[in-house]
């Protein structure tokens, strides 16, 4: 009983609820640079909702440990696909700095997208008011959206 109120009242001292997710493409890689920035102990709750393990990892900079367990949590969370292909995504680079962690990831295998859905659940089964802001940019294509736990797909037309 304790365990549940201190939890309870946790969740309802945490800001907002949000993350940035900016998907980038690159045409002379033919890749995807993407960044995500939310808050780290909303992070870490979401991992540990979705069975993954995560406590005593070290995500303040990238080891073989923390890039598993961020590469895993993100192809459960942030889905890419381009012209109708599903793309995986590698970590290069996480940062961790006031409750917020940063990370950049890098999707390859495409090379003119005409079509890129993005599927976000980012935290949409751990809050009913999460907002997932997603910015996709493809060339002179710009366009950014909302997306919450009842909206988590997105298609973006490039062509």
């Amino acid at each position: 009983m304790f365990k549940t109120l201190v939890i309870s009242v946790w969740f309802l001292m945490h800001p907002v609820h949000v993350t940035l997710t900016s998907i980038d493409f690159v045409p002379d890689k033919g890749n995807f640079s993407v960044f995500i920035r939310m808050y780290f102990d909303d992070f870490l709750t979401d991992n540990k909702i979705n069975g993954n393990l995560v406590d005593g990892v070290d995500f303040s900079s990238v080891t073989a440990v923390s890039r598993d367990a961020a590469e895993k949590y993100l192809s459960q969370k942030l889905i890419i696909k381009a012209n109708d292909k599903l793309l995986t995504g590698k970590l290069r680079d996480v940062k961790v700095s006031d409750n917020e962690i940063s990370m950049n990831i890098e999707y390859s295998g495409v090379k003119n997208p005409d079509t890129i859905i993005v599927k976000n659940l980012i935290m949409t089964d751990l809050y009913g008011d999460m907002s997932n802001m997603v910015i996709v940019k493809v060339n002179d294509f710009e366009e950014g959206v909302k997306m919450t736990s009842d909206m988590t797909e997105q298609i973006f037309k490039i062509k």
